[in-house]
């Protein structure tokens, strides 16, 4: 799956190039992920702007995130996942508009792992998931079988009735992967995914995403640039919520020189995109 054409478009005097992905990207782009103008306040009344004027085209295919912190990367995947409201413009996924009402039917053809996610301690491994494909609404008759394929995906089947509070770090972070690929979603949202992973485990987590993305459209929230570069066919590069950069990592790493600050092209790209002026 790469890059094969670019699609412009003309809004407002203002010139958007998005990338298209595959041969048959076209419909893919149609009918996973579609932003136009969007915006998402968060923190009430008093709150701020979190994504300002977004546009956004995403099809099959894996897809990476990036941006430094307080971008907005969190408050899009929240509000893809249809657990945050849009403010302003549109936003379709699947095909389906999200207007805050009905969305039970899209949710059940939706994968999200949230950067933070709570569990009873006392769970099974087994159980917890088996819980999630329940409220994803899953046929009861699959979801033994749906349960144990995504275990298997994450190297835990034989962790599968161990309590969830006898994990460590990664293992949690494994689990919540399978609860969130335990239903096959055709749009799969990741929010920082390989944290607490082991260098072998992140390798592994790659050739995962790379298998799923063969069929779905996966969106990978991240900070480590190198699990882009590796996994990611298209990137998705956000600063003060408005978007810098879509391409592919080669044209990521295209933008950046010597004089940029990283250790490899791909970051130092990702350094001449997103300048700060030396602060942290």
């Amino acid at each position: 799956m790469c890059v094969t054409s670019q699609r412009t478009e003309n809004r407002g005097g203002r010139t958007t190039v998005f990338p298209v992905v595959g041969s048959d990207s076209k419909e893919n782009w149609m009918q996973a992920i579609e932003a136009d103008s969007l915006v998402v306040r968060v923190g009430g009344r008093r709150g701020r702007t979190a994504v300002n004027g977004l546009d956004l085209r995403l099809g099959r295919g894996v897809h990476g995130l990036l941006g430094p912190n307080g971008a907005g990367k969190t408050t899009l995947i929240r509000t893809l996942a249809t657990v945050q409201k849009p403010t302003a413009g549109t936003l379709s996924l699947l095909g389906t508009p999200l207007r805050g009402t009905g969305m039970r039917p899209l949710r059940r053809r939706l994968g999200y792992l949230p950067q933070h996610f709570g569990f009873y301690k006392r769970f099974k491994v087994r159980e917890f998931v088996e819980y999630l494909a329940w409220l994803k609404e899953m046929p009861a008759a699959e979801i033994p079988g749906a349960v144990h394929r995504a275990l298997d995906r994450v190297g835990l089947a034989d962790r599968a009735e161990d309590r969830m509070k006898s994990l460590s770090g990664g293992m949690v972070r494994r689990v919540g992967i399978a609860q969130a690929i335990v239903n096959e979603p055709e749009v799969l949202l990741l929010d920082e995914p390989t944290v607490g992973l082991d260098p072998a485990q992140r390798l592994r987590f790659r050739e995962l995403v790379a298998e799923l993305g063969r069929q779905s459209c996966v969106l990978i929230s991240t900070h480590l640039v190198e699990d882009v570069a590796a996994a990611c066919t298209d990137v998705v590069l956000v600063s003060e919520g408005s978007l810098v950069f879509q391409g592919t990592p080669a044209d990521l790493a295209a933008r950046g020189t010597r004089e940029h600050v990283g250790d490899s092209p791909i970051e130092r790209g990702y350094s001449a995109l997103i300048s700060s002026g030396g602060a942290w």
